[in-house]
């Protein structure tokens, strides 16, 4: 069905790995517009007659809750890790608050299971960073499939592939998702907090952003990544 799929493709590549139909097929995971048009015409059956059932109305747990003050949004960043089970993603090249990579460090390690996307836009802004990467390789191994899965992904989007930066931290149950500053220019206190619905779906944003990008998994290929000295307060 892959291969069905990228010769549908204009450009004959699709996209569609294995994993992502199975994910599709069992409920775990939300079907893109893209992937929605592209089934849709394999199957050749409308679009809501396929997806209506991923797109059922949520519940209160899933309505977005502002976070706001600096403690409120470290606080519930680091929450989301710490109570992450099967699923942690992490996007952003800013960051650089140890405590709270220093908390994702831990949910690595006390939780050998838990699988784990780290995607940067552009190379680590700054040292912190770029060790807090180099010590996730140090607690995983991105070969590994002792249990048989790959459990570390970390995903470069270069500069040159013009998408946008984005910054969130996802687990399976909830996201925080910052925002510019309500209160000054240069603060680093504003986000939205989101529920599992709204999380299940960064999940997957966060695979289909790993599967375009170029892979930092060996310590030679991170060390190729200069960190570039940032000013600026730093999200996810």
């Amino acid at each position: 069905m892959c291969a069905e799929l990228d010769h549908r493709s204009p450009t004959g590549a699709s996209g569609v790995t294995p994993s992502m139909l199975s994910g599709w097929e069992r409920g775990r995971h939300t079907t893109s517009r893209r992937y929605r048009a592209l089934l849709a015409d394999y199957y050749d059956r409308p679009v809501g007659e396929l997806f209506s059932h991923q797109d059922g109305a949520g519940t209160d747990q899933d309505t977005p809750h502002l976070v706001s003050g600096p403690r409120d949004l470290r606080e519930a960043m680091m929450e989301v890790a710490r109570a992450a089970v099967s699923h942690l993603a992490v996007a952003g090249s800013r960051s650089r608050d140890l405590t709270y990579l220093e908390v994702i460090e831990k949910t690595l390690t006390a939780q050998p299971a838990l699988v784990h996307y780290r995607l940067l836009f552009g190379p680590p802004r700054n040292e912190t960073l770029h060790a807090h990467l180099g010590r996730l390789l140090e607690i995983r191994d991105p070969a590994d499939r002792s249990l048989g899965m790959k459990t570390l992904h970390i995903g470069l989007i270069r500069p040159e592939q013009d998408m946008p930066e984005r910054f969130f931290v996802a687990s399976e149950h909830a996201a925080v998702v910052p925002i510019p500053s309500l209160t000054s220019a240069y603060g680093f206190d504003s986000g939205v907090l989101l529920g599992p619905q709204a999380a299940a779906r960064l999940l997957d944003h966060a695979r289909q952003c790993y599967a375009a990008a170029t892979r930092v998994e060996t310590s030679d290929a991170l060390h190729q990544l200069d960190p570039a000295t940032s000013h600026h307060q730093d999200p996810a």
